[in-house]
């Protein structure tokens, strides 16, 4: 029989790779304490190291973004504001 392969969850993953870019310890002592092979925690690490560029440059881009549609949307609305009030003043004599 073929082992199962074990899930881990975002948040395990998360704590190891903070663990091994601590550096109170040693790979192999991470990959015994939590059981993972230490290329996996070296793979976790690098995938947080990379991914912390996108956590704080993300909240930047989509506040533009945000900030545009609601631009956008405000001048939609003063449109069709300015639209209804001129209908209602013509069909309305």
């Amino acid at each position: 029989m073929s082992k199962k392969r074990r899930n881990h969850s975002a948040a395990f993953k998360g704590s190891v790779a903070l663990e091994a870019i601590k550096g109170e310890q040693t790979l192999s002592e991470l990959s015994v304490r939590f059981g993972i092979h230490p290329t996996q925690i070296q793979q976790w690490k690098r995938q947080l190291v990379e991914g912390s560029k996108d956590i704080f440059g993300a909240s930047e881009k989509e506040r533009k973004h945000i900030e545009s549609e609601v631009k956008d949307l405000h001048a939609k609305i003063g449109q069709l504001t300015m639209e209804r009030d001129f209908l209602s003043r013509t069909l309305g004599r």
